[in-house]
C-alpha cells in the first residue's frame, strides 16, 4: 500500500507529513520507556533494555524482508505485510511506529518504493493507523480473554486482520481530501476495503505465526505478552507438569554475569537476521508479480492518472534490483540482502540512540 507521488496533492501531503512528524516525535518519547524496560533502574531496568533494544532493529529488518513477499489474494491482485500490528505487539506501539517509519524511509530512499513527497501519507497510513488500531484492539482483547499465550496469538490474529482495512479506509479518507483525480470516493472505498480485507487475512497469518514463534522460545521478549502469569513447566517422564512455586528468598542477589548471558537474546537475534536475509535474498524471487491492492484499485478506478516519476527512480537499487546486474534472480536477491542489512543497521543505530536517552521519569528515579 505504498502511495506514490502524484496521488495526493501537495497541501494534503504536507499536512500528512506534519501528522507523521508529530507521531514520530511522540513515539520517540514513548519508545525510550519501551526500549529502556520502563522507568525503573537497577538490574531489572538494565535487563529490559538489553532485551528489547536489539529486537527493535530486527523487527524493522524483518518487516522490510516480509514486505518483499507479495502473496496472491485475488485474480491479478497481490498483497504484502504492512507490519504495524506485528511491530506493536513485539516491541510496543511507540517503537512499532518507529519501526515502520524506518522501513518506509529506507524503501523510499533506496528502492524508489513509495513517493518521497508521499512519505508522510505512507507513515500515517501504514505506520500510525495500523499501530493505533491493531494495538488498541489487541490490548482490549487481551484484557477480556484468559491471560494465556494462546489468547495473545488469537488477539494478534484479530488485531492484524482489522488493521489492514483500517489503513485502506484511512488512505481513502486522505484521498477524499486531496486526491489529484476526480473519481467517486464511494467506489474507491468499496474497492480498497474489499481487497484489503483479503490482504488482512495474510497479514493476520504472518503476524500470528511470527508472534507465536517468538512466544514459544522467548515470551519475555514479546511486549504484548508482558504480565502473563504462565506457570513454569517441567518435563517429568515425558510429560509437562506445573512446577511447584519456589519459596521466595529473603534477599535476592544481583544476577551474575553468566546469568545475564543466559538471558541474552543473541540466539533469537541471529536466527531472526538469518531468516530475514533468506526471505529477502531468496524467497522474494518467488513472490507474486501482480500489482498490490492499492496499485490494482488505482488502475481500475483511475486514481493513478497523475502519478509522478519517483525522485529516486535512478537509484542503483530502484525497483528492488541491483543496477547493471543482468541476472534477475541475483539482482533481486542482492537488493533484498542489501535492504535488510541497511534497515537493520539504520534501525538498530536509531534505537540504540533512543534507548540511551533517559526519560525524565528515569532521570528522577
Amino acid at each position: 500500500m505504498h502511495v506514490p507521488d502524484g496521488f495526493i496533492n501537495a497541501p494534503v501531503s504536507a499536512a500528512a507529513g506534519v501528522v507523521a512528524a508529530g507521531a514520530v516525535a511522540v513515539s520517540l518519547r514513548g519508545a525510550r520507556r519501551e526500549l529502556g524496560g520502563g522507568s525503573g533502574t537497577g538490574a531489572v531496568g538494565l535487563a529490559g533494555t538489553e532485551r528489547t533494544a536489539p529486537l527493535a532493529g530486527l523487527v524493522a529488518a524483518f518487516v522490510f524482508a516480509v514486505q518483499m513477499l507479495n502473496f496472491p489474494v485475488a485474480a491479478g491482485t497481490s498483497g504484502h505485510l504492512l507490519g504495524g500490528a506485528l511491530a506493536a505487539i513485539l516491541v510496543g506501539p511507540y517503537t512499532g511506529v518507529l519501526c515502520i517509519a524506518v522501513v518506509l524511509l529506507m524503501q523510499g530512499v533506496l528502492f524508489a518504493d513509495g513517493g518521497l513527497t508521499a512519505l508522510g501519507v505512507n507513515i500515517t497510513v501504514m505506520g500510525v493507523v495500523t499501530v493505533l488500531v491493531a494495538y488498541g484492539l489487541f490490548r482490549g482483547l487481551v484484557l477480556v480473554l484468559p491471560r494465556t499465550r494462546r489468547s495473545v496469538t488469537v488477539a494478534s490474529f484479530l488485531a492484524a486482520l482489522v488493521s489492514v482495512p483500517a489503513a485502506a479506509t484511512a488512505f481513502t479518507a486522505i484521498y477524499a481530501l486531496g486526491g489529484t483525480t476526480d473519481v467517486p470516493i464511494g467506489k474507491v472505498l468499496t474497492a480498497m476495503v474489499g481487497v484489503h480485507l483479503l490482504i488482512g487475512i495474510g497479514e493476520a497469518v504472518i503476524t500470528t505465526l511470527t508472534v507465536g514463534a517468538v512466544l514459544a522460545v522467548r515470551p519475555d521478549l514479546v511486549h504484548g505478552a508482558r504480565g502473563l502469569s504462565t506457570p513454569l513447566k517441567l518435563r517429568v517422564n515425558g510429560e509437562l507438569v506445573d512446577a511447584e512455586p519456589a519459596a521466595a528468598p529473603a534477599a535476592r542477589p544481583a544476577p551474575s554475569r553468566p546469568a545475564v548471558a543466559a538471558r541474552s537474546p543473541r540466539t533469537l537475534w541471529i536466527i531472526g537476521v538469518v531468516t530475514a536475509l533468506v526471505l529477502a535474498g531468496f524467497v522474494s524471487f518467488y513472490a507474486s508479480a501482480s500489482p498490490d491492492g492499492l496499485e490494482k484499485v488505482a488502475a481500475d478506478q483511475g486514481i493513478d492518472r497523475k502519478v509522478a516519476p519517483h525522485a529516486a527512480a535512478d537509484s542503483p537499487l530502484a525497483d528492488y534490483g541491483v543496477k547493471d546486474v543482468s541476472n534477475a534472480r541475483l539482482s533481486g536477491g542482492l537488493a533484498g540482502v542489501i535492504g535488510v542489512a541497511a534497515t537493520l543497521a539504520v534501525g538498530t543505530g536509531a534505537f540504540w540512540v533512543v534507548r540511551r536517552r533517559r526519560t525524565p521519569e528515569a532521570a528522577e528515579a
